[in-house]
């Protein structure tokens, strides 16, 4: 539960951002392609946080890597909560949150695993998806109707940090420091090239990320002529939607692959997206806040899925000492989605607009269907190399 805690509490900073995107367009008088960017800055932070802090936390131990990133995300909130009118402050608050969240999503994700003597990417997957439902939810409300409303979101976080960093503090670590070799040998993760990860994890993983994103950072703005002047309990509304509905489909995913076998759940996942976006393209057309709400259903439980399902492989191709590596190889490419509003943004000049670019997004979302359908149906031999 130590190293879960960490995945809600970073999460939870993290993600409350999401809905706090539409005061900062109306309050801030940014534009959507920067509010757009602010929220896929992130990202560049988030990547190599993953991907160096896995193999780090194998060489160093989980706590010694865990602890001084879980304890960025309070700077983090501090910078944000006084970046309501200075860009470059929302920049930097964003891009040390995906710092955090990417050393916590690596490492506290395998963590959590070692310390599970089963359902570990469950309860992995849960953390995270209770963090991103609940900072949204509450940051969202106090920003409504609370006094400071770009401020007390972010010292509410603060103070939610301080029992998270104390109780990571008696987790029991689970890697002897020092076990391993030199760290530039252990960036190195063979499991990457296993074709069970090319082939059925990796063409799915970007719409984990992906299905939220168009949930609560797209529709929002889609969703400015009908929403009035509660655009931001509207986007608060979907974020929670999209969250709460991908919480609850993580436990019928389970379900499902136990009746149906592994690829079902990731291929049902990838139907929810694709439906949710077709739904989305609707929206674009109409400004229709019943499809919308209908639309951060689908891409929530389509989320659920997908991330858990793609958890689930992971832990079945890692290689003996190579979890953290693939673990944060995984998630790098889900994260990915992330960016989808900022290339939607940024494209919307197309003619026919942002209908038209959804749909290419749906097909592009088939197309990774399709290739995940093709990757299931090889031989068995094949897909483990033999």
């Amino acid at each position: 539960m130590r190293p879960a805690a960490v995945l809600f509490g970073v999460g939870y900073g993290a993600n409350q951002f999401s809905p706090l995107m539409v005061a900062y367009r109306e309050q801030g008088h940014y534009s959507s392609t920067a509010v757009a960017a602010f929220f896929g800055i992130y990202v560049l932070g988030l990547v190599p946080g993953l991907l160096l802090s896995g193999p780090a936390s194998q060489r160093w131990g989980r706590r010694r890597v865990l602890l001084p990133a879980a304890v960025l995300a309070v700077p983090a909130s501090v910078v944000l909560a006084f970046g309501g009118a200075a860009e470059p402050l929302l920049y930097a608050g964003r891009l040390l949150f995906g710092v955090s969240m990417g050393v916590a999503m690596a490492v506290a994700t395998t963590w959590v695993k070692e310390l599970s003597a089963e359902g570990g990417a469950r309860r992995a997957a849960l953390a995270i998806t209770l963090g991103f439902g609940a900072g949204p939810l509450v940051g969202g409300l106090l920003a409504q109707y609370a006094p400071w409303p770009m401020e007390l979101p972010y010292a509410v976080h603060v103070l939610i940090m301080v029992p998270v960093l104390a109780g990571l503090l008696r987790a029991p670590e689970t890697v002897r420091p020092g076990a391993g070799g030199p760290l530039w040998r252990e960036l190195r993760v063979p499991s990457v090239t296993d074709p069970r990860f090319v082939r059925l994890v990796l063409p799915a993983a970007p719409w984990v990320f992906g299905a939220v994103a168009l949930s609560y950072a797209v529709q929002p703005a889609l969703l400015a002529p009908s929403s009035g002047g509660h655009g931001l309990l509207v986007a608060t509304g979907l974020t929670t939607v999209s969250l709460a509905v991908g919480f609850a489909a993580q436990s019928f995913a389970r379900t499902v692959e136990r009746k149906y076998g592994e690829q079902a759940t990731t291929r049902a996942g990838l139907v929810l997206v694709i439906g949710g976006t077709l739904v989305t393209m609707l929206v674009a057309a109409t400004a229709s806040l019943p499809a919308a709400f209908a639309a951060a259903a689908l891409l929530g439980a389509g989320y659920g899925f997908v991330l858990l399902s793609g958890l689930q492989q992971v832990q079945r191709i890692a290689a003996p000492g190579e979890l953290a590596g693939l673990t944060a190889v995984f998630y790098s490419v889900t994260y990915l989605g992330f960016l989808l509003p900022v290339a939607l943004s940024a494209l919307s000049w197309v003619p026919g607009g942002y209908p038209v670019l959804l749909l290419g997004v749906a097909l592009l979302q088939a197309l990774c269907l399709g290739l995940v359908w093709r990757g299931a149906g090889r031989p068995a031999r094949e897909l483990v190399g033999v």
